[in-house]
């Protein structure tokens, strides 16, 4: 398959249908579960798809070694591309690499201006036009609104979308219907749109809980592969 004809079938085309046509520039997305439910998986498709659509983007990962990241991509593009048969599959994965940056901080040691102190050396003076920032593992539950606010700000600024994964940091926290803990409730007014994981059976199952304003949770026609850890149309 060529790469024209995998981005048209790709799952992700459904993913953006149910959040009104994508996260957009300037917002934030969150995708909210338990431990060890698969939301690093998500962020690594969604940012390969990018990636396959000759987008540029930045993950930035808090709690990985940048092997252990890249890891993740090379064992999900490699997913992809025999999953769909692509052509010339070595020459592509060469290719978008070029367009992906990978960042690791320590978010106890650092603070949020100095992460987007670094990340606007990238984008403006590094010549780097990221189109979209994946923060894998940003502890967003214990992050002030303040902070938060700070992450939206910059989104605007640099004309880009932003996504995190998160989990909470602190034990025997309450879970909704949907997979998202109570703990993200102080910062879900800033947040666009809000996604939650949860087992249904030997399925993960994608629930759209915020959608752009609309609060009305609805349960995606996609599901994450528990083998292969690729966002699947759910049949």
């Amino acid at each position: 398959m060529i790469r024209a004809e995998l981005n048209k079938r790709s799952p992700l085309r459904i993913f953006e249908n149910s959040i009104q046509g994508g996260l957009g520039k300037g917002n934030l997305g969150v995708i909210a579960s338990r431990h060890g439910i698969g939301k690093t998986a998500c962020l690594v498709h969604m940012a390969t798809d990018k990636l396959f659509r000759q987008k540029h983007v930045i993950h930035i990962s808090f709690s990985q070694n940048v092997n252990h990241v890249i890891a993740w991509y090379d064992n999900i593009f490699k997913e992809i591309s025999a999953k769909r048969d692509l052509e010339d599959a070595l020459a592509v994965r060469d290719e978008i690499v070029k367009n992906r940056v990978i960042m690791n901080f320590n978010q106890e040691n650092i603070s949020v201006q100095q992460i987007l102190q670094s990340m606007k050396t990238m984008i403006v003076d590094g010549g780097f036009k990221a189109d979209a920032i994946f923060f894998d593992g940003y502890t967003m539950t214990t992050a002030t609104h303040e902070a938060v606010e700070r992450i939206k700000s910059f989104a605007k600024d640099m004309n880009l979308e932003a996504w995190f994964s998160v989990s909470p940091v602190v034990e025997d926290v309450a879970f909704d219907a949907y997979g998202i803990p109570e703990t993200l409730g102080s910062i879900k007014d800033i947040v666009d749109v809000l996604i939650g994981l949860r087992y249904e059976g030997s399925d993960v199952i994608m629930t759209v809980v915020k959608n752009h304003g609309e609060t009305d949770p609805s349960k995606m026609a996609l599901k994450l592969d528990s083998k292969t850890m690729l966002i699947s149309q759910n049949n």
